[in-house]
């Protein structure tokens, strides 16, 4: 099990997604993230240049890691549930709660109109744009979405990724390290601390 800590301040601090655990699925992509939280909303935006973007899926709990995607994994308590926020560089969000991969439980349709998105693009699908692209996504995740009151000394685990299934240079990268033969997002024994200050 890793033990690496992300901290999590009203200022925001960057981090670099850049762990390619899998070298039959790298390609050369910059993921960056700024994050911090004001209490009662967590503000996360990435900043992307990879080879070529995907964008097909135009709506809320579609398939969206098919599509240029980034993606957070959040357990705010230490009771083996989390969440899988993944977003679409076009702002479209596959949102659901479990234990692991199985029998995951989507939010509210509530839950999803709370969370705010912009992206550098329009939120229309656009397909394959087959060229390097630079794109930022910003997204404001209320306290409420995973069932808390506030982010204010929250001690959780979790990771960030970035993936794109259906792109011609298919690729799955995350913040802490992955130790598994074979891509795979969903293994919460790999999740690093996240700290709320």
């Amino acid at each position: 099990i890793v033990n690496i800590i992300m901290l999590v301040t009203k200022e925001p601090r960057r981090y670099r997604i850049e762990c390619s655990n899998w070298p039959d699925f790298a390609a050369e992509c910059s993921v960056e993230l700024d994050i911090y939280h004001s209490s009662d909303c967590l503000h996360i935006h990435y900043y992307v240049d990879e080879p070529a973007v995907v964008a097909n899926c135009g709506k809320d709990m579609e398939h969206v890691w098919e599509d240029s995607c980034v993606e957070f994994f959040f357990e705010p308590v230490h009771n083996g549930v989390y969440f899988n926020v993944e977003c679409n560089c076009i702002g479209h969000i596959y949102l659901c709660s479990g234990t692991g991969r199985s029998e995951r439980v989507p939010v509210s349709e509530a839950a999803l109109d709370g969370i705010r998105r912009k992206s550098s693009f329009p939120p229309r699908p656009f397909g394959l744009r087959n060229y390097r692209t630079q794109w930022d996504l910003s997204l404001d995740i209320p306290a409420s979405v995973f069932g808390l009151e506030s982010y204010d000394g929250v001690v959780a685990r979790g990771n960030f990724y970035k993936c794109a299934d259906a792109s011609p240079f298919r690729h799955y990268m995350s913040l802490f390290p992955i130790p598994t033969p074979r891509p795979d997002f969903h293994r919460p024994e790999y999740f690093g601390d996240i700290i709320f200050d």
